[in-house]
């Protein structure tokens, strides 16, 4: 596996030498675009970018979990979660290592 992280400056850096931007003007559009996702996914909505995947929130429900260690009962509060779920083509594009 790789060890490298893709970072909001990496992203930026790949607007300004595919679109021509500047690099700030590149900032700030990442900047804008993750923005609206994040606004999205806290109003609860879904986030489908085509060709990528699905994030979507769910809410999950209190429960009783176990100490795996001690094995005493734990009560979970009631959270919300997010999930992402990758396209068909996103999926095929891993598994391929992006060779097709």
């Amino acid at each position: 596996m790789a060890d490298k992280t893709l970072t909001r400056m990496d992203l930026s850096e790949a607007v300004f030498q595919e679109v021509g931007l500047s690099r700030n003007e590149s900032a700030q559009l990442v900047e804008s675009v993750l923005q609206h996702v994040s606004d999205a996914l806290v109003r609860g909505e879904q986030v489908k970018i085509s060709s990528f995947g699905t994030f979507s929130v769910r809410d999950k429900a209190a429960r009783m979990g176990r100490n795996p260690k001690t094995g005493t009962e734990v009560p979970i509060n009631p959270r919300r979660v997010l999930t992402f779920r990758p396209s068909h083509l996103m999926k095929d594009q891993v598994a391929t290592g992006n060779k097709g």
